[in-house]
């Protein structure tokens, strides 16, 4: 895919194609003298911007754009070659033509428009002082009876880690996968359980993150603290790349995990496709039962990354980042039911130093108290939020030893806190009314802030820092002052 054009959703071929396109369809009102120049000069700019584009890939945006521009170009050739043959062409009444150029101007604008709506994503640039590098990983672990067979689970496990420098010309990571073909596949999977047409989402196999695959591990930094990042009900590895980029650019290693049989698509190595079989049944009772079994599912697989990775640090696992993981400074993240697996898997497993939950109701059996303190970043909840959301994260949150805070920021919705704003229609009850790059920017900066002040103790005012984003609720533990 060509860079697009800085403030336009458009590629220079592309750009050029609908300036061809409207001067196409606008040719039959200018002056007599250029009329001629002007229609060959834009079936030119055509013929060549459209075998670019085909060359390199047309995005279904464009396809009004092509067909306007053909049906455009017979209607101005036409008389033209008319012209040239001897003979008188014959010219439509304005009031005939004027109806078809204004729906040729209207058709081609959805071009823009729809690459607008759902354009082919560019995440913001780290703003750390390491470049980033990212490696996936396969792993097996324990079996759970989720698969066939109750097969052993293969977590696919990607990391985004603080790098040295690479090459200016160096290979940038696909997003959703390790191949185009690969990130393909998983946002067709990721359409189809959304329910919504797989064309609408075929910019994302053309995206390119800022991490480089392989790149060498960062000389200096010492050993960097790792967070290990559970997705959203469906959700892949790669659901928060931003937010990964933006905190291995500051020093951590993100391990972002697939969980086999509940991500939309997870795909493997040897080339096998695992689809979700997770899904809700409308009945709440029974929607919340098989919520709480996924999230222990979830917080199983969190544990067991973290002990790999703990392997990996000791040399015992063959990885990059062997001896340069301090897994004595971990923290369980996640978004939606990852968070609650976040939640649960800290509870479980006091090798987790901090719990980040990016707006993730906590499902399962509350009541027991834990060490680790909690950063929950929400959306703002209403009367039509559902009412057990706040009362519950709100006695979660009190079950802590350590200080917790809630950060609310307005303007944010569900998909705020993912990398969904980047490239989904900016519909507020969607994505939020944050505008593209400020939910992930905010969400990588209130995480950064907490993780800096529990897992690096670093001195700062944690609830002034994270105010700057919305409204912080600090919840103490009981005899605190």
């Amino acid at each position: 895919m060509t860079e697009t054009i800085a403030g336009l959703p458009l590629s220079a071929p592309e750009a050029l194609m609908v300036l061809g396109a409207v001067v196409l369809v606008l040719a039959r009102w200018l002056p007599g003298r250029f009329r001629d120049p002007a229609t060959i000069a834009a079936g030119a700019l055509l013929v060549g911007s459209v075998t670019v584009l085909v060359l390199a890939g047309l995005r279904w945006q464009m396809i009004p754009v092509v067909v306007v521009a053909a049906v455009a170009a017979a209607a101005a050739l036409a008389p033209l070659l008319s012209r040239r043959a001897g003979r008188t062409p014959w010219r439509a009444r304005w009031w005939l033509a004027l109806p078809g150029s204004v729906a040729g101007v209207a058709l081609v604008a959805t071009g823009p428009v729809s690459a607008w709506a759902f354009p082919v994503p560019e995440f913001p640039a780290p703003s750390g002082r390491f470049p980033v590098g990212t490696e996936v990983l396969e792993w097996s672990a324990r079996p759970d009876g989720t698969g066939p067979g109750d097969e052993r689970r293969t977590l696919v496990t990607q990391l985004w880690y603080p790098a040295g420098r690479s090459a200016p010309d160096a290979r940038r990571a696909p997003y959703l996968g390790r191949t185009e073909a690969e990130a393909r596949t998983v946002s067709s999977a990721l359409a189809d359980y959304v329910g919504v047409p797989g064309f609408l989402l075929d910019s994302l196999p053309r995206s390119r993150s800022h991490a480089v695959p392989g790149a060498p591990v960062a000389d200096d930094g010492g050993r960097f603290p790792v967070v290990v990042f559970s997705p959203g009900l469906g959700g892949v590895r790669t659901q928060n790349t931003a937010w990964a980029e933006e905190l291995a650019s500051h020093g951590y290693v993100v391990a972002g995990v697939d969980h086999p049989y509940d991500s939309a698509a997870v795909v493997l190595s040897d080339g096998r496709t695992l689809r979700t079989e997770v899904s809700a049944t409308g009945d709440r009772a029974k929607d919340e039962a098989l919520a709480e079994g996924w999230t222990r599912t979830r917080a199983a697989d969190l544990r067991a990354v973290l002990s790999r990775l703990e392997r990996l640090d000791c040399g015992e696992v063959v990885g990059p980042l062997a001896g340069r993981l301090d897994t004595g400074r971990a923290a369980a993240a996640g978004h939606s039911l990852g968070g609650a697996a976040a939640l649960q898997a800290a509870r479980q497993d006091r090798r987790f130093d901090a719990v980040v939950d990016l707006d993730g109701f906590p499902h399962g059996r509350v009541g027991d108290r834990f060490e680790q303190p909690v950063l929950a970043l929400t959306q703002e909840i209403g009367p039509g939020t559902d009412p057990d959301y706040l009362p519950r994260l709100t006695r979660v949150l009190e079950l802590s030893e350590a200080t917790s805070y809630r950060l609310t920021v307005p303007g944010a919705a569900h998909l705020t806190f993912t990398d969904a704003p980047l490239y989904l229609p900016p519909v507020p009850g969607v994505v939020g009314s944050l505008g593209r790059t400020e939910g992930p920017r905010i969400t990588a900066s209130a995480t950064l802030s907490f993780l800096d002040a529990t897992l690096r103790r670093t001195p700062l005012d944690l609830r002034a820092a994270l105010a700057a984003h919305g409204e912080v609720t600090v919840h103490r533990p009981e005899g605190a002052d």
